[in-house]
């Protein structure tokens, strides 16, 4: 459901005022002590930010692909680890119950979701099924009135905080590929389910990311998520949506990073002169600029076609490998352009140029996309 036009100003407006006043200016305190305060947490439930995507009926703020890309843009525009704080809550943590969860699990789970007293995870990834995400061995055993889980989850964003996990397990161990995987609607409170320590990572301090493990989990069968055999759909499903809001958030970063850029060349000073008045560093901003408009108006014009109705695996495949490569080049020229001081941990160069990197990872790699792009536009013959 689309925002009039006023509300969706308002609304982008709040966010923007948020990233300034609160979010950016305690950006290194969060990466030092590698956590997100719980103020900051309580100021982005009350403004909504973990509903952005879940129906009004449910209480979230039924945003639009579009709008919630716009918000994204400007959560992106401050570190990544406070965008992952709600991520999983607007993407791939709730968009399988979004779109494929019967009436009574939507009324059961939609409402603590989009308040964020619920926090989600999206449980995949294992230690043998990455970017080929059909290979999934975690298993679900039909006993009566529930599946037995049993099996190992990696890198589960969030899982940390999350009390509520989407499971994708396979429940028919005949069939290989994607065809014998189901979802399931795991709660954190079941015995037998167990969270890691959260890993040490490159970037993105204050986002977690921990192993989930699965002994013998005891999950009713009213919890699983479709039909059987259906989990994959599940995830492919939510990924094109996922896909897209990342694409957003390194639109974000990388306005953000263009911006900190022009500020330090007019400041910074060589040869008697701003280094903005050398035509190489001229070069290396208008190459980021080009590219984050290209990237802005691919992703933007993907979450219209979206919003129509339209089916976009080609396009939000192609949004997150353009922006996610995008971004990274735009972090590296920043390096450049700061010269040492981009180097060092001042000005927080540094800090977004390792935080970017996994853009380019998670989601799908963007190896997966090229294979998506290339595979889809065949399809359609061109």
């Amino acid at each position: 459901m689309a925002l009039d036009s006023e509300t969706r100003e308002q609304l982008i407006g709040a966010v923007r005022r948020f990233v300034a006043e609160r979010l950016r200016p305690i950006e290194a305190k969060v990466a030092a002590d590698d956590a997100v305060p719980e103020d900051v947490l309580a100021e982005m439930r009350a403004l909504g930010l973990y509903g952005l995507s879940i129906p009004e009926q449910y209480g979230g703020l039924d945003l639009s692909m579009e709008e919630e890309c716009l918000v994204a843009i400007e959560l992106g525009r401050a570190s990544p680890a406070f965008r992952s704080a709600i991520g999983t809550n607007v993407g791939i943590g709730s968009q399988g119950l979004v779109m494929f969860g019967s009436p009574e699990q939507k009324a059961k789970w939609l409402p603590g979701i989009a308040s964020g007293a619920i926090v989600t995870s999206f449980a995949l990834t294992e230690p043998e099924a990455g970017s080929d995400s059909a290979a999934v061995q975690t298993r679900a055993t039909r006993d009566g009135d529930a599946y037995v889980l049993t099996g190992s989850k990696r890198y589960i964003t969030n899982a940390n905080k999350a009390s509520l996990f989407t499971v994708m397990a396979r429940t028919d161990p005949a069939i290989k590929g994607g065809g014998g995987v189901s979802a399931f609607l795991v709660p954190r409170e079941l015995a037998g389910l167990s969270v890691g320590k959260p890993e040490k990572k490159m970037g993105q301090q204050g986002a977690h990311i921990c192993d989930v493990n699965f002994d013998n989990v005891r999950v009713p069968v009213e919890n699983r998520l479709g039909a059987e055999g259906e989990g994959f759909k599940v995830a492919m499903r939510v990924l094109d949506r996922g896909r897209l809001h990342i694409s957003a958030v390194c639109v974000g970063v990388a306005e953000r990073l263009l911006a900190d850029t022009v500020v330090y060349a007019a400041e910074r000073k060589q040869f008697g002169q701003p280094i903005a008045a050398f035509q190489l560093i001229q070069g290396m901003i208008a190459d980021c600029k080009t590219e984050a408009l290209a990237a802005r108006a691919l992703t933007l014009e993907t979450a219209r076609k979206r919003d129509a109705g339209e089916t976009v695996t080609l396009e939000a495949a192609a949004a997150k490998y353009y922006a996610s490569e995008m971004v990274g080049r735009v972090a590296d020229r920043a390096v450049q352009v700061f010269g040492g001081a981009g180097y060092t941990a001042d000005h927080g160069i540094e800090r977004l140029y390792r935080d970017v990197r996994i853009f380019r990872i998670y989601e799908g790699t963007s190896q997966i996309q090229q294979v998506v792009i290339a595979r889809e536009t065949m399809k359609r013959g061109g």
